[in-house]
């Protein structure tokens, strides 16, 4: 099944996976600067700041794995930064947080019964000995396709790793709704022509999801 947008096609639904599919990292990231008592988004201002050669982009992009190297650099930037958080501390909190929504597992079963095209768009990270991203066979299977970051060399919001992700879907940007929780991937998305959805509360997006597909979800 396909519907129509303002005149778009819609073949496929790519999801994000942290705070869309998953619990939200930025939340966990939050909740340990309030209890370090750091100012509100320090740590996305330092990463922001710190551009693609800072650690946390060297990780998404799978030039540094989940273990010491990357603890080593990412708590030199801390210092360097001023916040008394540490790397070790903040990941175990960015992977407990990792909670699977099952309103979203059971959207995207009924999107692919309703022959929707649905893939998985995530910036991840590798761990160190191991090159699976801690993406759960169970979740991967519900994917027509998962595009992750740690593997293709690219993150969000580079416009290239949509592409590509459009590529391995076999449909064009205009074809295809792109949930995320970061407005800058978003942009980026819409950019291309992408409709988007900004998912803060879930079930909240995933309404407005039914209402650009035109089934029941929820």
């Amino acid at each position: 099944m396909v519907d129509e947008i303002d005149g778009k096609r819609l073949r496929a639904v790519l999801f994000d996976l942290g705070g869309v599919v998953l619990g939200s990292p930025l939340h966990a990231i939050a909740a340990y600067e309030e209890e370090a008592g750091v100012e509100a988004g320090a740590f996305n201002r330092m990463v922001v700041a710190n551009g693609t050669a800072g650690a946390w982009h060297r990780l998404e992009r799978g030039e540094l794995a989940l273990g010491a190297d990357f603890y080593d650099a990412l708590d030199d930037e801390l210092t360097r930064a001023d916040l008394p958080l540490r790397a070790r501390e903040l990941m175990a909190r960015v992977g407990a947080a990792g909670e699977v929504r099952q309103e979203m597992l059971l959207a995207i079963d009924r999107l692919r019964a309703a022959d929707f095209l649905v893939a998985a768009l995530t910036n991840n990270w590798k761990r160190e000995g191991a090159d699976d991203g801690a993406l759960s066979p169970e979740l991967r299977q519900r994917f027509h396709h998962v595009v992750e970051s740690q593997r293709v060399g690219l993150r969000k919001p580079d416009p290239r790793i949509y592409e590509l992700a459009c590529r391995l879907v076999g449909v064009e940007p205009v074809e295809v709704v792109f949930l995320d929780d970061i407005g800058s991937n978003l942009k980026s998305a819409r950019a291309l022509g992408m409709t988007t959805i900004k998912v803060e509360d879930p079930r909240e997006a995933l309404r407005e999801l039914e209402r650009v597909v035109g089934i029941a979800l929820l």
